[in-house]
């Protein structure tokens, strides 16, 4: 096996470092200490193609594959994982819905402006009373003519204010039934559709959260993605590529949480020696290195699973749950290493740290990672 980048993944890991050091890094304080969502930046992405990186070109995508989105993600997220949180949302949920779910004519009509990030993408599943349990929603459908009235409220949901278009998933059965729930797409400025208040974050603040908010909303039945109750059986193989994309955003702040410990602990002297000559810390140093590299091992051999079209639920959810828990212990371990300063926002480290932990709850948590890989272990 061949575990270097190839050309594309080279060239893209060189693009993002120059891009990131230039249009993210001199910003990454004021938008989180504001909560700002830089939207510019995204379109900016979006014309060098990193906002449809698994679109075909055929759509106005990148057409690349799951080794190159890794390093998409996983590049920005070094820098700044607020953002790489967003490009990964927008990629994996929202656009890869409608590229893996949508029809012709509905993957014509939005894929090449999400893969141009003219379009934002935002992906509804959660609720307020409803985060792992996603079959007891609340939100509905009812059928009436050719539309569909929708009432509810979806919660932490990623651009609900700023995204122009949003994939939700819907109850139109009883509750409860895996089969009871659609996919629809919904459009910025369609009456009822509005969102509601956004959440003020631990972390990861310059990505938005927020409510979506349904109110007798009509929308189309050539809105609705697949066939009416095939919404949480979509949403659950959505799941299976967003966790790679979540490995992928934990494997960047590992990797930017580690570097930077590295970089203070040979530019800190104690005693009259850097503090890297300490085994107390250079075994810290030793233990983060390994566990990354087991991360983006896990994570690169989902990748080849579904670039292969092979099934993807067990090493997907090893690499997410592996990852997102090595990121909050690496970044633990940089706060650690800088000592005092580790804990003041001179450093980059506590933003690493504040960052890391989403990792272990967005897009299925910890917990939930573990009855995934469980029951496919047990079910032979």
């Amino acid at each position: 096996m061949n575990f270097d980048y190839n050309e594309t993944q080279g060239m893209i890991a060189e693009s993002i470092r120059d891009f990131a050091e230039k249009n993210i890094r001199p910003n990454i304080m004021e938008w989180d200490e504001t909560q700002h969502f830089p939207v510019d930046l995204f379109k900016q992405l979006g014309e060098m193609g990193y906002m449809g990186v698994l679109v075909p070109e055929e759509y106005g995508g990148s057409g690349l594959g799951y080794h190159e989105y890794i390093t998409v993600i996983e590049e920005i997220s070094k820098v700044d994982p607020s953002i790489g949180l967003s490009v990964a949302a927008h990629n994996s949920l929202c656009t890869n819905h409608i590229l893996t779910f949508g029809n012709e004519e509905q993957k014509k009509k939005w894929l090449p402006k999400l893969a141009t990030a003219e379009f934002i993408g935002a992906w509804g599943l959660t609720e307020h009373n409803t985060g792992s349990d996603a079959g007891g929603m609340n939100t509905t459908a009812v059928k009436d003519g050719d539309h569909w009235v929708v009432n509810g409220a979806k919660n932490f949901i990623t651009h609900a204010k700023s995204g122009d278009v949003a994939v939700v998933i819907v109850r139109t059965g009883e509750k409860g039934d895996s089969r009871g729930m659609t996919a629809f797409v919904f459009e910025k400025g369609m009456p009822g559709f509005t969102s509601g208040k956004k959440e003020n974050k631990l972390g990861m603040r310059a990505s938005e959260t927020a409510e979506l908010v349904f109110d007798n909303c009509r929308i189309p039945d050539a809105n609705r993605l697949g066939e009416v109750g095939e919404g949480f059986i979509q949403a659950m193989k959505v799941l299976d590529g967003g966790r790679i994309s979540i490995g992928a955003l934990s494997l960047g702040i590992a990797k930017g949480a580690y570097e930077a410990a590295l970089k203070y602990s040979k530019e800190r002297h104690q005693f009259g020696q850097p503090i890297s000559s300490f085994q107390g810390i250079a075994f810290k140093l030793a233990d983060m290195a390994t566990e990354i590299e087991a991360s983006e091992l896990l994570l690169h051999k989902a990748a080849f699973l579904k670039n292969n079209h092979k099934p993807v639920t067990l090493a997907g959810a090893m690499g997410k749950m592996y990852s997102s828990e090595v990121c909050v212990r690496v970044a633990n371990e940089a706060v650690q290493i800088h000592g005092g300063y580790g804990y003041t926002k001179d450093y980059p480290v506590e933003k690493f740290y504040r960052d890391a932990k989403l990792c272990t709850i967005g897009e299925g948590t910890t917990e939930i990672q573990k009855l995934v890989i469980s029951r496919n272990l047990l079910k032979d």
